[in-house]
C-alpha cells in the first residue's frame, strides 16, 4: 500500500486503468469471484480496456463506454444458474474499496466508491427482478 503522502486522487485514464487492472487482478484470484469472472471473460486485455472506458465515462463523463452492464450481469447470472447473490456483490465492493484505498485518496476516489456501491445495488436489484420476471407473469 502506498503511504498516505504518496497517494493522490484519480486524475485521468491512466489512473483509472491502474485502478481497474489492479482491482480485477484481485477479483481473478478471489475464491468466490474468480471462478465467475474467469469463467465468462476470455479476453482480459480487452475487458480491462472496456472497464476503463466504463469508469472513465462514469468519473470524467468522457463518453468512451458503449455497453449495457445490467444486461451483461443478468446474462452472467443466468450462466451461473441464478446463484449470484449479495455475498458476491459485497465481496466485489470490499475489494473495490480496498484497491482504491491502497492506490488513491481524494474526491474522485470517494466518488468512485460511491458510484460503485450504488451501481452494485442497482445491478443486484435488476438481476433479482430478471430472475422473478417469469414467475410473476404466471
Amino acid at each position: 500500500m502506498k503511504s498516505t503522502q504518496e497517494r493522490q486522487d484519480i486524475k485521468n485514464r491512466n489512473d483509472i486503468f491502474l485502478l481497474v487492472s489492479t482491482f480485477y487482478g484481485k477479483v481473478r484470484k478471489d475464491a468466490l469471484l474468480g471462478p465467475i469472472f474467469n469463467g465468462v471473460i476470455t479476453d482480459w486485455k480487452h475487458h480491462l480496456e472496456h472497464l476503463t472506458d466504463f469508469w472513465e465515462t462514469n468519473l470524467f463523463f468522457a463518453k468512451t463506454y458503449k455497453g449495457n452492464p445490467i444486461e451483461k450481469h443478468i446474462e452472467v447470472d443466468k450462466k451461473f444458474d441464478g446463484k449470484i447473490n449479495e455475498l458476491h456483490f459485497g465481496t466485489w465492493i470490499n475489494l473495490w474499496y480496498q484497491t482504491i484505498d491502497a492506490l488513491f485518496e481524494g474526491e474522485t476516489a470517494q466518488i468512485a466508491k460511491n458510484r460503485a456501491r450504488n451501481m452494485a445495488s442497482h445491478i443486484h436489484i435488476h438481476i433479482f427482478q430478471a430472475r422473478n420476471k417469469g414467475v410473476n407473469e404466471v
